[in-house]
C-alpha cells in the first residue's frame, strides 16, 4: 500500500548552497498526493511539485520551479530519504529557497523519518517499470535505463584526486539497501573546486562538516571517509533523489557514467517521451518487496552503529 509519515517532523540548518538558514517541517499526507514543497517564507505561500517536468536548470543540485515562479533548490538528498524510506506521500513546508545540508548525507533526513513512523494508506502503490532501454548522452558521460525485474543502481565515477579515483558499484535497492549502505554517505568536492564555486555563489555554506573535501591523494574532512567508496555512494543517493521525481518507484536498472542532476533529469523526459519504454504497473505484495523502503527498521540507519 502507499504510504506517509504518522507524524511531522522537522529540521533546520544552512542551504548548501545559499549559506541561508532554513526550517522545514516535513507533513503527513493523503493517499495519491504525491510529494510537494510549499514556501512559507512566501506571502501567497506556492506549492511546488516535486516531479522531474518541474525541474530547471541548475548547477551542482536539483532545482524545481513552480508554476508561480516560486523555487526550491538541493531537494535531492530528502527526496532520496522519502523514497528510500518507501514514503510515497509527503507536504514539505520550507521558509527558504533551499533544503539544509545537514551533514551532507541523507541520514539524519531518514533517521527522523523513521521515528516519526511510516502509516500505511488505503491504495495501491504503483510502479513504473522499464520496457527497453533509453538513453541520455553528454560526451563520455550517460545516464540509462534498462529493463529489470527489480531497482537497481549501477554507478561509476572518474576523478583526478586519488582520494577519490575511480569507483563503481551496483545495488539492489531492496530491502532497505538505500537506508544500510548509502543514506549516510556525504556530498563531496575537490579543494581545487572550491574557490570557483565560491566565486559563482556556490558552496556558500559548505564546510567541513557537511561535506567531504579532498586534494590530491588526502582527505581534509575530519574523521575521513565513512566509505572507502563513500563518493559513489552518494553519486548513487543523488541518483535515487533525482529519480524519485518520476513520480513513482521505478522497476528498472538505472546505469550513471559520470552522471549529474541535470543528466539524470534529462533521462527521466527522454523515458516520459517515449510510451512504449515503460508501463505503469500496480503492485501486489511480491513486486511490492524488490522496491526500496520495504522492511526498514530504524535500527538500520548507520547513525545508530
Amino acid at each position: 500500500m502507499q504510504t506517509t509519515i504518522k507524524s511531522a517532523v522537522q529540521f533546520k540548518g544552512v542551504g548548501l548552497h545559499s549559506g541561508a538558514p532554513v526550517r522545514m517541517t516535513v507533513h503527513p499526507a493523503s493517499a495519491e498526493y504525491g510529494i510537494w514543497f510549499r514556501r512559507t517564507d512566501l506571502d501567497f505561500e506556492p506549492l511546488i511539485p516535486a516531479r522531474w517536468d518541474a525541474v530547471g536548470e541548475a548547477r551542482l543540485c536539483t532545482r524545481i520551479d513552480g508554476p508561480s515562479g516560486a523555487s526550491v533548490q538541493t531537494i535531492e538528498h530528502i527526496m532520496a530519504a522519502l523514497a528510500g524510506c518507501g514514503i510515497q506521500n509527503a507536504l514539505i513546508e520550507i521558509d527558504g529557497p533551499e533544503v539544509p545540508v545537514m551533514d551532507g548525507s541523507a541520514a539524519l533526513f531518514v533517521d527522523a523519518l523513521l521515528a516519526a513512523g511510516v502509516r500505511k494508506l488505503d491504495a495501491p502503490v504503483r510502479a513504473i517499470r522499464i520496457l527497453k532501454p533509453v538513453e541520455y548522452r553528454e560526451g563520455k558521460a550517460f545516464a540509462r535505463l534498462e529493463p529489470c525485474d527489480t531497482f537497481m543502481i549501477d554507478f561509476h565515477i572518474e576523478f583526478e584526486d586519488a582520494a577519490i579515483g575511480r569507483q563503481e558499484k551496483v545495488l539492489n535497492m531492496a530491502n532497505g539497501a538505500f537506508v544500510r549502505e548509502l543514506c549516510d554517505s556525504r556530498t563531496f568536492c575537490r579543494q581545487s573546486d572550491i574557490e570557483f564555486m565560491h566565486a559563482n555563489g556556490l558552496a556558500l555554506g559548505g564546510s567541513l562538516e557537511n561535506a567531504v573535501v579532498v586534494d590530491g591523494d588526502r582527505v581534509l574532512t575530519p574523521g575521513g571517509l565513512r566509505h572507502e567508496d563513500e563518493a559513489v555512494r552518494h553519486k548513487m543517493l543523488d541518483a535515487l533523489g533525482d529519480l524519485a521525481l518520476a513520480g513513482a518507484p521505478l522497476l528498472g536498472r538505472y546505469v550513471g557514467h559520470r552522471a549529474g542532476h541535470m543528466m539524470t533529469n534529462r533521462l527521466l523526459r527522454a523515458l516520459f517521451a517515449d510510451p512504449t519504454a515503460f508501463e505503469m504497473i500496480t503492485c501486489d505484495e511480491r513486486m511490492a518487496r524488490r522496491l526500496p523502503g520495504v522492511g526498514v527498521h530504524p535500527a538500520d540507519v548507520p547513525l545508530h552503529a
